[in-house]
């Protein structure tokens, strides 16, 4: 059974008198009387069986039963106004932290989050776009979108979307000086170079995806690269050359048009996927809930549009 707590107003008066050593001084700072303190004090005194204060020559003192007491009480009140002034805060907005890589936050998430903004005002998401995959272990991030191959163990895993890859280039290019009509055009463009860590193996490079097609580049490595995918659609946007992106980073740009898709048969699939992964071990927030499921209808929409080009 819990102990029965000591009567609050008694040890406010208590700890007053302990910290300023004057009961006139105690009652000025709690707006009551001297007289007042001396009561809550004696009875206080009473409760516990002994007495708090002596009185000496220099003044009111502490016995060692009331100096023992007073730093346990001082941290007690501290933390009592700590809570005080949290419940007089006005309520916070719900929040979402969420860990991204930045091309997929720049290319596909940030063109729709007016959409999340309007069903969902009262949420606020926090999107870290980092290179390096956030630990959610830690509890600084709420959930985390990955491309990988979707193995993620102690997390909970749901999967997106699939990814292909595919020449993209500005239009400009394609009836330039030299047009671009079949795969052995790309000799004349430079070539642009997706060099992002999510370690695909599947994914085809330029001297792959040339191969395949039976083209004899003579040097397929040559030409710019980029350490994240956004920056290399951003390259191919400006006319740069033709980039080997991915598709679902780019398909924005090509429904734009800033972007074309010079060959019909370009796309090749890849092994990896987008995934959508949270704490096994801490239960999901209602914001987060919701971020998640507008995150999977987005994906599926996103996937019947593609399935229709």
């Amino acid at each position: 059974m819990a102990r029965p707590l000591l009567p609050l107003n008694a040890l406010r008066a208590f700890e007053a008198a302990a910290r300023h050593l004057n009961f006139s001084r105690a009652a000025d700072e709690l707006s009551v009387t001297p007289g007042a303190v001396s009561q809550q004090i004696r009875l206080l005194e009473d409760i516990v069986g002994g007495p708090l204060f002596v009185r000496e020559a220099r003044g009111l003192q502490l016995t060692d039963l009331g100096r023992s007491s007073v730093p346990l009480l001082r941290e007690g009140f501290e933390r009592l106004m700590d809570a005080s002034a949290l419940l007089r805060e006005p309520p916070r907005r719900k929040q979402v932290s969420i860990s991204v890589a930045p091309g997929f936050a720049s290319k596909w998430l940030m063109p729709r989050m007016d959409d999340f903004h309007t069903a969902h005002p009262e949420i606020e998401l926090w999107i870290s776009a980092d290179m390096e995959p956030a630990d959610l272990s830690e509890g600084k991030v709420d959930l985390a979108v990955r491309y990988g191959p979707g193995d993620y163990p102690g997390l909970t895993v749901d999967r997106l979307m699939t990814e292909t890859v595919l020449p993209v280039c500005a239009p400009s290019l394609m009836d330039g000086e030299k047009p671009i009509r079949k795969p052995a055009d790309l000799i004349g463009h430079t070539l642009l170079h997706d060099m992002s860590n999510d370690g695909d193996p599947s994914r085809p490079d330029w001297a792959m995806w040339l191969k395949a097609r039976g083209i004899r580049h003579p040097d397929p490595r040559r030409g710019s690269r980029f350490n994240q995918s956004g920056l290399l659609i951003e390259a191919a946007i400006s006319g740069r050359g033709v980039a080997l992106a991915k598709r679902t980073l780019a398909q924005a740009d090509l429904a734009s048009g800033r972007l074309v898709a010079p060959f019909p048969d370009g796309s090749e699939a890849v092994g990896f996927a987008y995934y959508v992964v949270q704490p096994r071990d801490r239960p999901p927030s209602p914001s987060a809930t919701a971020f998640v499921g507008w995150l999977k209808k987005q994906a599926v929409d996103h996937d019947n549009t593609m399935g229709q080009l």
